[in-house]
């Protein structure tokens, strides 16, 4: 019986592993929208940009450095109004992002233009050289200068570029 038990028991583990593994894998962002070609975004897919390292706090005080790619410029490729085209109505447009557990946050579109701003956004899948941990990642918002880390979402899952009404 304790064999029996015991090869149920490895089974089971077995079968975890291995979705927990696939889930790891096919994590991916969606970004959607107003914009021209929708994308989905693997972590492969992610390091196949410009990686850029953003430098911020976290809640206790300690310096992290975040890894990952500028969100503007994958906002850039999925056909978002960016650039010379950010001017009048355009300027209405805002992006939601949305976590895993359905926590959101917006921003502006302007918020994210070098040509309005330098503050650095980047979608992170990294963290002090190693891949964030569960519960962050896999990916997550980091805003280099913000006070408050409200918004450097965690476990984001979907970036919407819409227009206000």
């Amino acid at each position: 019986m304790k064999k029996q038990l015991s090869i149920i028991l490895i089974a089971f583990l077995s079968l975890v592993i291995t979705t927990y593994s696939k889930a790891q894998t096919s994590a991916s962002v969606k970004i959607s929208g107003d914009v021209t070609t929708p994308l989905t975004i693997n972590d492969e897919d992610l390091h196949k940009f410009t990686q850029t390292t953003v430098t911020r706090k976290d809640h206790d005080g300690k310096e992290h450095t975040y890894s990952g790619v500028i969100l503007a410029d994958l906002l850039k490729k999925a056909g978002a109004t960016l650039g010379a085209d950010l001017k009048g109505k355009n300027l209405a447009k805002y992006i939601l992002i949305t976590a895993s557990d359905n926590y959101q946050v917006v921003f502006a579109l302007a918020e994210l233009d070098k040509a309005f701003t330098d503050r650095t956004i980047i979608l992170a899948d990294q963290v002090d050289g190693k891949p964030l941990p569960a519960g962050e990642g896999p990916f997550r918002i980091i805003v280099e200068d913000e006070k408050k880390p409200a918004r450097c979402i965690r476990e984001v899952v979907s970036i919407q570029v819409l227009s206000a009404k």
